[in-house]
């Protein structure tokens, strides 16, 4: 069995790492042949050094490099789309289409070129200019970026080609990539990609590296080394809490998707109108992938009359019906267990499914629990236990005033919906609801499932912790998100031949702020 090599300053180099790992066909349990190196510390310092080394040579890097660098690097993905799309599916199970090859891959090449056009454009940098003070800012790259990808996104989140790597890259930061353990052949199949497009990039070798795993230890002196500026997270909350306090301790910026169950709050009248409808509609986003969205709607909270009743018993219905899907890996399958048996220590009642399937594959029967909101509010923490999988709690309420003290008790979550008639008889519950749920999300939907997330400079994906570390900020959405990695820099009194060419006064950049004569005033001098 070969062990693959890692992507250290500009080349694929044989690691001297004494111990491998292997990742697993979740559709098979069994492990997929090819070999990965476990980096230690020598191995991560030298990626460090290099990236070091990138941060003040790319200073000198046009925008023009970084923007054509991103693109070559988008057109080289479309052009090698099948062997990316074969060692996904290999190693997470995820169907090749419409997935992988007609959904994902597409938007991830698409988020490239997104970041290329913002490099480009030098849209997120916001210059000012303030003339009578002699004093101008702008925001600047930050410095070396270690980036940590999940499970769930091979390709649109992963750290060697997903959102975090494109956001620093356009930033002009150098990016040091932690591949996920669950598909570490499929980055290695990215970092071919970067290994041949690097070079004649004009960027420098240590632009973008990638390791596949370390020790505990090791990934948290990493994140806190003083060669690196920041950390982009995406996985689970208890691993990436260690990080971010790692991180923290050293006054690193940590960017981190932690978790979420994306509360959805079904209000009575919108149930009377269309309960047939909305038993389809949240079966479709319940069951989607698996569940193994981190948008997946993993809460809802409901009446407990009638009608919500009805609308239990159609998605028991369901879920009983449709079979389980494949789950990315055995660590996700151990995780939901733990996750479901939690919520049913708690005092949940077990309506649907409950137990791992004992097939060949990796797969968790589709899962339904119940409890009434007194009991939630009373052990709310317990409940908001995230069952990463096709698992849904739902919360059964006796009044309007009931469902306002489940949102009041929810954690920091990315997604919250709230469904309601249209005929405006649910106006008024929605008013009395609305304002406590939207200080807990960071996207608020109507009418609508949270699952899928658009690459849109409006999109927040993020919100209040535990969701994320920092609710202000978002990991999709360009420009907003590269800001994650950039630093405010002001430049008072700096003689105008070296001040960088967007903050001069014949700038390039039409959306820039000018104090003129104590008037401010968006766009060029006339």
């Amino acid at each position: 069995m070969s062990v693959q090599p890692v992507l250290i300053n500009g080349k694929l180099t044989d690691s001297p790492a004494k111990k491998q790992f292997q990742s697993t066909n979740p559709n098979t349990k069994q492990l997929i042949d090819d070999q990965f190196p476990i980096s230690e510390w020598d191995e991560i310092d030298a990626c460090l050094e290099s990236a070091a080394n990138a941060a003040v040579a790319v200073r000198s890097a046009s925008r023009e490099t970084i923007a054509s660098f991103l693109e070559a690097y988008a057109d080289a993905i479309d052009a090698n789309a099948d062997a990316l799309v074969a060692a996904a599916h290999l190693e997470t199970g995820l169907p090749v289409s419409p997935r992988l090859k007609d959904v994902e891959l597409p938007r991830t090449s698409n988020q490239l070129r997104q970041a290329a056009n913002a490099a480009r454009t030098a849209s997120w940098t916001q210059p000012i200019i303030d003339t009578k003070l002699g004093i101008r800012a702008c925001y600047q790259s930050l410095g070396p970026v270690c980036v940590f990808g999940p499970n769930n996104f091979p390709f649109a989140f992963n750290s060697i080609a997903g959102g975090d790597f494109a956001a620093a890259l356009a930033a002009g930061n150098p990016v040091i990539a932690k591949a996920n353990s669950s598909h570490p052949l499929t980055s290695f199949k990215f970092a071919e990609i970067v290994a041949k497009i690097l070079p004649a990039s004009g960027l420098p070798a240590g632009m973008v590296q990638m390791i596949y795993r370390t020790s505990h230890a090791d990934g948290e002196r990493l994140v806190s080394d003083p060669r690196l500026a920041a950390t982009g997270y995406t996985g689970s909350r208890h691993a990436g809490l260690k990080l971010k306090a790692a991180s923290d301790a050293a006054g690193k910026p940590f960017y981190a998707e932690l978790s979420a169950i994306n509360p959805v709050v079904i209000l009575p009248g919108c149930l009377k109108e269309r309960c047939d409808a909305l038993i389809d509609e949240y079966a479709t986003s319940g069951l989607m992938g698996a569940g193994q969205f981190c948008t997946n709607p993993g809460l809802l909270v409901m009446m407990s009359d009638a009608t919500g009743d009805a609308f239990v018993a159609g998605i028991s219905a369901k879920y009983k019906a449709a079979k389980p899907g494949t789950l990315l890996s055995p660590a996700v399958g151990e995780s939901l267990t733990k996750g479901v048996s939690s919520v049913q220590n708690a005092g949940a009642k077990l309506l649907v499914g409950g137990s791992a399937v004992s097939e060949s594959r990796v797969a968790f029967e589709n899962t339904i629990l119940e409890v009434p909101a007194k009991q939630f509010v009373a052990d709310s923490h317990a409940f908001q236990t995230e069952m990463f999988g096709n698992a849904v709690l739902v919360v059964r309420c006796e009044s309007v005033d009931e469902m306002v003290s489940v949102v009041k008790e929810l954690e920091g979550n990315l997604t919250g919906s709230i469904y309601s008639a249209k005929d405006g008889s649910d106006d008024a519950a929605y008013d009395q609801i609305a304002p406590h749920l939207i200080s807990r999300v960071g996207r608020m939907l109507n009418d609508k499932m949270p699952t899928g997330v658009a690459v849109s400079p409006a999109m927040n994906h993020g919100g209040p912790f535990p969701a994320t570390a920092h609710p202000n900020f978002t990991a999709v959405g360009i420009p907003a998100s590269i800001v994650r990695f950039t630093k405010l820099t002001s430049f008072d009194a700096v003689r105008p031949n070296r001040l960088p060419d967007l903050l001069q006064d014949a700038s390039p950049i039409s959306s820039l702020w000018r104090c003129v004569d104590g008037q401010w005033k968006t766009g060029h001098l006339s």
